[in-house]
């Protein structure tokens, strides 16, 4: 739940002063710079290795084009592009690490990439909102490289490895901020630093807790209340102010397309591991 206030922040009209074309990524630098005050006192085990390198930028690439797809259009559409980083992962599996295809993989694949070509194609008919949902599939792509990089280091700190993330997004987007920090107002860095911690920082401490006794199929399935609760949020808060964006009636078919694909991969999986812990 703590996740899916990104909207709530990211299209917040406190933020209305900063220029559209570089708001995305001051968000993004401002986000990673607070969340490491709370991360990095969890690091226990630091170190180095070669993926690490395109973990890191992948991730910054991540934050800001998703920062940047709330921006410029409509919060669900961002999430939901976002979210299919499971159907990049499946493809970035198949084609660089030779893993074998499931059916259910397919049929999330399938679903999965019907619900982005809905989305893209209608943006594109309508001429509008295309940047963001390049933005927001650019961010899918690279949260799909992440994913993919953590896997050959499942045995780093998890700590150290998302510390190591925010860091170097902090570090990689602070030449295009520093020259900007005039249009910052102090009471700006209160809300900045809620946005680190409390979307960010706070969300990952209890998921990290939660994964000690939660198997991953059911914490799959948990974390997809995150898309569903995006545009609530965003709407609760911010229908009756001029900047709101509506989302069209094609992201909520292309966004339940998505959700239909990763329930259709994940549900299944939860309902085996259910029944094989009452066997046991």
């Amino acid at each position: 739940m703590l996740w899916s206030t990104s909207g709530f922040f990211a299209q917040a009209p406190w933020f209305e002063a900063w220029p559209e074309s570089v708001r995305g990524l001051m968000l993004a630098f401002w986000r990673s710079a607070f969340s490491l005050l709370v991360l990095a006192p969890m690091i226990r085990r630091p170190c180095w290795r070669w993926p690490m390198l395109p973990m890191v930028l992948c991730f910054t690439i991540m934050v800001w084009s998703y920062m940047s797809a709330m921006v410029h259009g409509p919060a669900a559409n961002a999430i939901w592009l976002q979210y299919l980083s499971p159907a990049w992962v499946l493809l970035g599996g198949v084609l660089l690490l030779k893993e074998q295809v499931a059916r259910a993989d397919l049929r999330m694949l399938a679903c999965c990439l019907t619900g982005v070509l809905l989305i893209l194609g209608m943006q594109i008919r309508h001429g509008s909102g295309i940047y963001a949902a390049a933005m927001g599939i650019l961010s899918g792509v690279t949260f799909a490289g992440v994913v993919l990089a953590l896997r050959q280091m499942r045995d780093v700190d998890t700590a150290w490895l998302i510390t190591l993330n925010h860091g170097a997004t902090a570090v990689l987007l602070f030449p295009w901020v520093w020259q900007r920090e005039e249009q910052i107002a102090p009471a700006s860095y209160a809300i900045l630093g809620l946005f680190g911690v409390f979307q960010m920082s706070l969300p990952y401490i209890l998921f990290a807790r939660a994964l000690r006794s939660t198997p991953s199929p059911e914490a799959s399935v948990l974390t997809l209340i995150e898309p569903v609760l995006v545009p609530i949020w965003v709407y609760v808060a911010w229908h009756h102010h001029a900047s709101y964006i509506h989302p069209p009636w094609w992201t909520w078919v292309g966004g339940g397309l998505i959700l239909t694909g990763l329930l259709s991969r994940y549900v299944p999986l939860l309902i085996r591991e259910t029944r094989n812990r009452k066997r046991k």
